[in-house]
């Protein structure tokens, strides 16, 4: 697994799990957390697609889901991020 924030890779043992005081090695940012979870879809109910996970207010902080799996991509990025910056893309719109 990766970071969610800084991309550090993770290496997990086959039968290790993550736990919620568990804190990435580079940038000290949780890893128990909504964003590194494998269930985190932006589009969503709750960003969360495992049905029968509780609301987390807060997808950066660590927290108590029984349902937590790592994910294997590295960053918040859920299954409905668009490509590139919208910023970026509205000004697209008034180029020549």
């Amino acid at each position: 697994m990766h970071c969610w924030k800084c991309g550090t890779e993770i290496q997990l043992a086959a039968t290790a799990r993550i736990l919620r005081n568990d804190s990435c090695p580079s940038c000290d940012r949780d890893l128990h957390a909504c964003f590194n979870c494998r269930f985190y879809d932006s589009s969503a109910h709750n960003q969360c697609i495992e049905t029968q996970a509780e609301w987390v207010r807060d997808k950066e902080k660590a927290n108590y889901c029984d349902y937590f799996e790592p994910s294997k991509t590295s960053g918040p990025t859920g299954k409905s991020k668009s490509s590139g910056d919208p910023k970026s893309a509205f000004d697209k719109l008034f180029r020549d």
